[in-house]
């Protein structure tokens, strides 16, 4: 038996919430295109028969401009220092820049066993993948260079496959059944907080949150009340949409993914709340293991 923990560090939007979905085999983490999606650590369980794999995902390390993303950063680097081994995640498709180079120097200094991982492969052909390894294999003293494609799964059995091999321990830290260390009603809030992020697009921040207020599990059934959070009327007045008919399609598509993750018929019903205050901001996000999202 061999296990340890391995975090997944990158600057944002290189996929690792997708990569940490693919590792374990089940949608754990929230994915879009909005830099700073991730905003807790979420750990992914894979266990086979010799092994327990505790992956971290993080959110994206970047040049701070406000208190979220301090925050964001200060769990990133936690994650960095303790941890037994760092997949570093970069995007084939853009080039190496001062973000890459930013998280770069934060791995040097922890000085642990790391990975270079070249995702999004599946975007560049074989040329262009062996010029990229070429050039970045001298940047730092990888222990491994894995390219691979977190949407596609394609080379996520060969970084099992790897990782086994550096694994300090001998001991499972969580159950074979587990696969997350976050609760339904986290795994819920987040999906719901996904289809807002993905059907607004830009016109929404990512400072937008979701609360679960009732879970109710029924033998045939789930009955879930959630409330999505925002800062300004004018971006609850967006999320509501025309008639209601934005927070009905959120609702719609959050519903079917909750139910492939309960196995069962769920029924949901949300609701968009602005919170200016940061005294009620503390009574719905602490509480429930948030940040605060003063910018």
């Amino acid at each position: 038996m061999k296990s340890g923990f391995v975090s997944l560090v990158g600057r944002p939007n290189v996929g690792k919430s997708t990569l940490i979905n693919a590792l374990v085999g089940e949608k754990i983490a929230i994915t879009s295109n909005k830099a700073q999606t991730t905003r807790n650590m979420i750990q992914g369980i894979y266990n086979d028969s010799d092994s327990q794999i505790v992956f971290v995902d993080t959110p994206g390390i970047h040049k701070p401009k406000h208190k979220l993303g301090q925050r964001l950063n200060e769990e990133a680097y936690y994650s960095i220092d303790d941890v037994d081994i760092i997949l570093f995640l970069i995007d084939v498709t853009m080039p190496f820049g001062k973000g890459d180079n930013f998280v770069l120097d934060k791995i040097k200094a922890a000085n642990k066993p790391t990975f270079l991982i070249l995702n999004k492969v599946d975007k560049i052909n074989n040329e262009a993948l062996i010029k990229l390894i070429m050039e970045y294999k001298d940047l730092y003293d990888f222990k491994e260079i894995i390219p691979l494609s977190a949407l596609k799964e394609k080379n996520v059995d060969e970084l099992i496959k790897t990782l086994k091999g550096y694994l300090p321990d001998n001991v499972k830290y969580f159950p074979d059944e587990d696969l997350t260390n976050t609760t339904t009603e986290f795994r819920v809030a987040e999906l719901i907080r996904e289809k807002v992020l993905r059907l607004t697009k830009e016109e929404v921040p990512h400072a937008v949150t979701c609360v679960v207020e009732e879970y109710i599990d029924k033998k045939d059934k789930v009955i879930i009340n959630a409330t999505i959070i925002v800062e300004r009327d004018s971006l609850k007045s967006i999320i509501i949409g025309k008639g209601g008919t934005m927070l009905k399609e959120i609702g719609s598509k959050a519903r079917r993914d909750i139910e492939d993750m309960v196995g069962k018929k769920v029924f949901l019903e949300l609701y968009v709340k602005t919170i200016k205050n940061w005294r009620d901001k503390e009574k719905y996000l602490r509480e429930l293991g948030f940040y605060d999202l003063d910018e």
